[in-house]
């Protein structure tokens, strides 16, 4: 019955243009992946009232191109997005949003690990808490700087960006994300951590000395540059967050998002 309900209406955009019939298609792809296969026991007539529906957002019954379907399609990905990545950025960088969390805490690097364990021994713990303090407090006032980026990639992306998220994976819009913005991140959050960092009383020796380590012809030196461990850390926990809020409204696109959002991940019909 599916098959020939979908032969029904694929027949009346032949006389449309190609465009419109992919079109269609994609649209049918969308709708499938987002609500999950058709059961057996799906009446013929609800797949054609489905169908009509599909045709309509996309041009109508008369196959012409309908730009305003896609636009809604468009926003309402747009939409979810921009509620992901607000959200991850503003629960990141609340006061507490690295430093208390379980999962996103940024401590020392494990190869400075033996040399903080010395310093407690010797009672410098407070001073070794207060680099940890400052490490994830600039990562903090990051995270705020990251809803400007997210905002700018979302509204760069293309209707070809929004279908290869809706039928992706439960993280494709965070992967979107990071392959589209964690350069413009890095960049932003550099001079960030660094200005925290700085108000170490030590730091400007600190940076010296790692001048002088980095420049040794050591093979598999250990990492020892905390500006770069605590923004990779950092952004971690930046994308694994959105990856978070991602699923969460994929989960519950209606509650977690809007009635838009919920069509186009195949809920709320």
């Amino acid at each position: 019955m599916f098959s020939q309900a979908v032969n029904k209406h694929a027949s009346s955009v032949r006389g449309g243009s190609a465009r419109a019939r992919t079109l269609l298609v994609a649209a049918l792809s969308c709708a499938s992946l987002g609500a999950g296969v058709f059961p057996a026991s799906t009446e013929a007539a609800s797949l054609s009232q489905w169908l009509e529906s599909a045709q309509r957002m996309l041009g109508g019954g008369k196959g012409e191109a309908a730009p305003a379907g896609q636009e809604a399609m468009a926003r309402a990905i747009r939409e979810s997005l921009e509620l992901g990545s607000s959200r991850a950025s503003d629960l990141l960088s609340q006061v507490g949003g690295y430093a208390s969390h379980p999962v996103y805490r940024i401590e020392l690097p494990a190869s400075v690990q033996p040399v903080a364990r010395g310093m407690r021994t010797l009672g410098l713990g407070p001073q070794v808490d207060r680099i940890e303090e400052l490490m994830n407090r600039g990562a903090e006032q990051a995270a705020s700087e990251a809803k400007a980026v997210f905002i700018d990639s979302v509204r760069a992306m293309t209707l070809t960006d929004a279908l290869g998220i809706v039928r992706g994976p439960q993280t494709a819009a965070t992967d979107f994300f990071r392959t589209q913005t964690e350069a413009s991140l890095r960049t932003r959050y550099q001079p960030i951590i660094q200005r925290n960092l700085e108000q170490i009383g030590f730091y400007t020796q600190y940076k010296q000395l790692l001048s002088s380590y980095q420049a040794l012809p050591l093979a598999n030196k250990p990492n020892l540059d905390l500006e770069q461990h605590v923004v990779t850390r950092a952004l971690d926990g930046l994308f694994s967050q959105v990856a978070e809020e991602e699923r969460k409204i994929r989960q519950d696109p209606l509650g977690r998002g809007s009635r838009a959002i919920a069509a186009v991940f195949g809920q709320g019909r």
